[in-house]
């Protein structure tokens, strides 16, 4: 099994409910994104073209981040999910540096969304229901709980809701599709096969989980 997820370019319209979703379940202090969108423009003036790539953690197959961290908080899991052990994170931030997607952010402290205002109800639900330990690196797990807590419900990520990341729920176009990039009769995997999915920035031999097709 190896969770993997396939982006339709072609469907997407920035429209950054992907990257607002992520934020709102997760809680995430200011300047912090876990699911992030890169806008550019193509072509010559006056025919030019926006070309959107939204972007998240790329659970590779070959990880550098795990390669490089000291403590061994940064692992890769059995179902492909590239995970961070707060506790044995030490903000060395070795992995920040190395990973090609600029995936990770570094948690230093709490900062007020208004400043000198405190905290506004948003950030105090989610320092109840996911503190953040200062000096430790984060990214998107692929909304991992949610997956294991559907498994043991024998829920089937991809497929249904409760089970499935907030970024493919939340996507009005449904260019989001996550499976099991292992098993052939997946959508996902299908996706993969069948139409030009290209992995982002492939000269680094990490072998990505996140795919993207262009047209």
């Amino acid at each position: 099994m190896r969770w993997g997820m396939v982006i339709n370019l072609t469907k997407c319209v920035g429209c950054y409910a992907c990257a607002i979703s992520c934020k709102q379940e997760y809680f995430l202090p200011p300047g912090m994104m876990w699911s992030r969108l890169l806008i550019s423009e193509i072509g010559q003036y006056p025919r030019v073209a926006r070309q959107t790539y939204p972007v998240l953690c790329n659970h590779c197959k070959e990880p550098l981040c795990t390669k490089v961290c000291p403590t061994g908080a940064s692992q890769r899991r059995e179902d492909g999910i590239i995970s961070v052990n707060a506790d044995k994170c030490v903000g060395c931030r070795y992995c920040l540096i190395v990973c090609p997607y600029q995936a990770r952010s570094y948690f230093q402290k709490r900062k007020e969304y208004f400043p000198g205002q405190g905290l506004t109800e948003f950030e105090k639900v989610g320092e109840k229901l996911y503190p953040l330990q200062h000096g430790v690196v984060y990214k998107c797990d692929f909304c991992s709980k949610r997956i294991d807590d559907g498994i043991k419900k024998g829920m089937k990520p991809g497929i249904d809701r409760e089970a499935t990341p907030v970024c493919v729920l939340s996507c009005p176009t449904k260019a989001r599709v996550f499976g099991d990039l292992d098993d052939p009769n997946s959508e996902v995997a299908i996706l993969r096969g069948s139409r030009k999915a290209i992995q982002l920035r492939p000269e680094y031999c990490t072998d990505p989980s996140v795919y993207y097709i262009l047209g």
